[in-house]
């Protein structure tokens, strides 16, 4: 049955709530019926009702828009299946008897979520992976303090900054928002971008979790550089592109399966 125009313009905000960042060319591929000009229609009106914000080539969340990434509630729901999968490989990778950083993000907590219960040491600036750690009984678990962001349920800013500079870590399990070839790893905000990039700088190994949905996209604030990490953990939709880009770099690739 054909939507109507009320309904259409639902789906597409949906949808781009839902993926964050979405450009044209996926808006087209999901309205196959639906002509260039109509679409291009439907997004400056959700945009002058502020309901997304168009961009060049496409249009993004208002959470991706400002900085925020999105609610973490909202984050949590999209590629369920993908973020478990990568969340229980990643598992696969901690050691007992080390020191380990997990970022904040929803496939962050996930991995927390599955975490074995072993002797370690675990440091973590966020409220729910922290919730998610509860259960352990052998690990020792130390909560950074400092801003509270509300959007994605951690601490930042300058107390943040401090105490993770006076700590290393063997490995630091980092959650991001996009990558690209010129960029690197990217998230939508500075404060935590700059942390993430101190929590590289004092990590032995680190370790980007990442469905292959965020390959190629853009966000506005650079982390680090692909041959900054050791290990990608992503799901078997990659694209043979960042595969060969990996492999150029020495960094190892693990596709959930």
């Amino acid at each position: 049955m054909a939507q109507n125009m009320d309904e259409r313009r639902g789906a597409i905000e949906r949808m781009i709530n839902e993926e964050g960042n979405v450009s044209f060319v996926q808006l087209k591929e999901a309205f196959p019926d639906v002509s260039e000009m109509t679409l291009r229609t439907d997004l400056r009106y959700l945009d002058d009702q502020h309901l997304i914000v168009r961009v060049h080539g496409g249009a993004k969340s208002l959470g991706f828009a400002v900085g925020t990434d999105g609610l973490m509630a909202s984050r949590r729901t999209r590629r369920v299946d993908q973020k478990d999968r990568i969340a229980r490989e990643a598992a696969k990778l901690v050691r007992p008897d080390t020191t380990i950083y997990l970022d904040s993000g929803s496939t962050t907590t996930d991995l927390a979520s599955c975490l074995d219960d072993m002797r370690m040491i675990v440091f973590t600036n966020s409220i729910s992976v922290v919730s998610a750690l509860a259960r352990l009984e052998k690990a020792r678990v130390h909560v950074i303090g400092g801003t509270f962001n509300r959007y994605s349920l951690d601490m930042v800013g300058g107390t943040a900054m401090e105490m993770v500079g006076k700590l290393s870590f063997d490995q630091f399990f980092l959650g991001v928002t996009t990558y690209n070839d010129n960029f690197g790893f990217c998230c939508g905000s500075d404060d935590e971008a700059a942390f993430k990039r101190l929590l590289v700088r004092n990590s032995g190994e680190t370790i980007v979790l990442m469905d292959s949905s965020k390959v190629g996209r853009t966000s506005t604030f650079s982390i680090c550089s692909l041959d900054a990490v050791s290990t990608v953990v992503t799901d078997e939709g990659i694209s043979p592109a960042f595969e060969n880009r990996c492999h150029a770099e020495g960094v190892n690739l693990v596709k959930a399966g």
